[in-house]
């Protein structure tokens, strides 16, 4: 007996299966937002040398405002003010249209800076003046935020593999809103910092362990929708995130804003269940059975409540019991270790894809908030597409196409020229829109191929890689400082690697998710397709015959 033939008699996605896809969604609704929240904190408005201290100097006479800057502050070739520094003395004769002067002493900044708040009222940037010589520090704290994701990943999938779902998903709760509303409090930037980076490490465990989660309670059948409804909570939170931080528009108020979600998740933890195929799988059956009872309770079907039996839920899995897993079982196997090493890579692809375009939000002319929105708004529609596309062609085909058409736009957008915006932002938004197909599928695709002894670890090792590829992308932005293509032209090379690596993995649609490692090395009893699946394709095939 297989454990979805046990689902499909409690039913595979009943009511009970609906209460846990809720919960997940409220919980996950914050991710996207810290994980874009450095778009805006860490965001450097406009600014030049604070000339507020020269205001009562007697040589300035009756200037007006901009008079003062003029003959204080130097301008740049695009007729900007200069950012980091000023002249050593005043120019009065720069006040003379005619006048031309080359090699006048400049100095930096001796009294802070004065910022345009125009689009940010505070940002990481203002708070402790991280411009000029020290303006990198503001990508730095999206590096060490995803370093701390990255390992995160690694510890969330290793313990919840070992310790359960359910115990690490409140982990993850409550150490992700401690840490992200202590750092709200910061005195320091490296105090920020290192909060910041256990806020990341922290929340991670919410994405891999509810993800996982949902997937193990439903059939066969509602895998595909399940998926595509627990990413619709990243769109939201991406489409709603510029919303709030235009309204806020202070990095203090709008990190508070984002993580209360994390309140209620807590609040309502309560009343998720744990897996029953990991208690299974992990010996636990009596627990699992408890789980079932109640499963089969809410669904209605009280008549299979009492055929629920310990013993019968001890056959369903060979192998397991108090045998321990751990990340070494991902390279134990041939099959095992070659599947680690292409879906290792997949997810650092897709990720390193994904957020390159979503942090590159400056590269086009459209408003700031605008932009992003955009970028979220258009992942409605993808999602609606992948859930079409995963029946109609299948997982495999979905993810390497989607990372073929990203690289395609990325490609397109290095030869159109700057000035047309307009062009460049469609295909742009197009770009992040097959980005987030590619994502979406992927979540889905890897939780079905990983088997449930060694799922979390696999989801976890998966989520490291593609970390590591986002905790890179602030780092390949800057190379646009040498060219400023060059930052696209990486990122279409790694879209396109990924998206032929994708080829190289099987197909899973149809196919019941493996349990033991020996259903991935095809040693084991597991049926490729449901039986509702194969009468149908068998009727499909009989018919063709017939016509043809």
């Amino acid at each position: 007996m297989k454990f979805e033939d046990l689902l499909e008699e409690i039913d595979g996605f009943g009511r009970f299966q609906k209460m846990v896809l809720l919960l997940s969604f409220i919980g996950r609704l914050t991710l996207p937002c810290h994980f874009l929240l450095n778009n805006y904190i860490a965001s450097v408005p406009s600014h030049h040398c604070d000339i507020s201290a020269m205001d009562g100097e007697v040589f300035f006479g009756n200037l007006s405002r901009e008079q003062k800057l003029a003959v204080i502050i130097p301008r740049q070739e695009d007729g900007m003010l200069a950012s980091c520094q000023m002249f050593h003395e005043p120019q009065f004769h720069v006040l003379d249209a005619l006048s031309n002067f080359t090699n006048v002493p400049l100095v930096q900044c001796p009294s802070g800076w004065e910022y345009d708040n125009s689009t940010f009222l505070s940002t990481l940037a203002t708070e402790w003046d991280l411009v000029c010589e020290r303006r990198g520090m503001n990508k730095a704290v999206v590096t060490i935020f995803f370093i701390g994701v990255m390992i995160g990943a690694a510890v969330f999938g290793s313990l919840s593999d070992r310790y359960g779902r359910k115990p690490m998903l409140l982990v993850s709760y409550v150490f992700g809103m401690g840490f992200a509303l202590a750092s709200i409090f910061s005195s320091s930037f490296t105090m920020f910092a290192v909060l910041r980076f256990f806020t990341g490490l922290s929340i991670t465990g919410i994405i891999i362990v509810s993800s996982v989660l949902c997937m193990e309670w439903v059939d066969i059948r509602s895998r595909k929708l399940v998926g595509v409804v627990d990413s619709l909570s990243w769109t939201l939170g991406c489409m709603v995130l510029p919303g709030v931080a235009y309204g806020i528009r202070d990095w203090r108020w709008l990190t508070f804003t984002v993580t209360s979600p994390l309140a209620v998740a807590l609040i309502s933890w309560r009343w998720v269940p744990e897996s029953a195929r990991w208690l299974i799988a992990n010996g636990k059956v009596e627990k699992a059975q408890y789980y079932l009872k109640k499963c089969a309770a809410i669904n209605e079907r009280k008549t299979v409540s009492a055929s629920i039996k310990a013993e019968v839920l001890s056959t369903i899995i060979s192998e397991g019991g108090n045998r321990k897993y751990s990340y070494l079982d991902l390279a134990r196997t041939p099959r095992m270790r070659r599947l680690a090493l292409l879906t290792g890579a997949t997810w650092y692809g897709v990720a390193s894809t994904y957020y390159g375009i979503s942090f590159n939000i400056k590269g086009f002319e459209l408003d700031f908030y605008l932009n992003q929105f955009l970028y979220g708004a258009v992942e409605l529609p993808s999602k609606f597409l992948i859930y079409h596309l995963l029946d109609q062609i299948g997982r495999r085909k979905t993810e390497a196409g989607s990372l073929l058409l990203t690289s395609s736009c990325l490609l397109m957008n290095v030869f159109i020229p700057k000035d047309q915006w307009i062009v460049r932002s469609i295909i742009g938004v197009l770009g992040k829109g097959f980005a987030s197909i590619s994502f979406g599928t992927l979540v889905l695709y890897s939780s079905e191929l990983y088997p449930t002894v060694i799922r979390q670890n696999g989801m976890g090792y998966n989520s490291f890689m593609g970390r590591m590829g986002v905790a890179i992308v602030p780092l390949i932005l800057l190379l646009d400082d040498m060219w400023g293509q060059l930052s696209q032209v990486i990122l279409c090379a790694i879209a396109l690697f990924a998206g032929l690596i994708v080829c190289l993995l099987p197909e899973t649609q149809g196919r019941c998710l493996p349990e033991t490692l020996e259903d991935v090395e095809g040693t084991s009893n597991c049926q490729d397709v449901i039986p509702a699946e194969a009468e149908e394709k068998e009727e499909r095939e009989n018919v063709q015959m017939q016509m043809s």
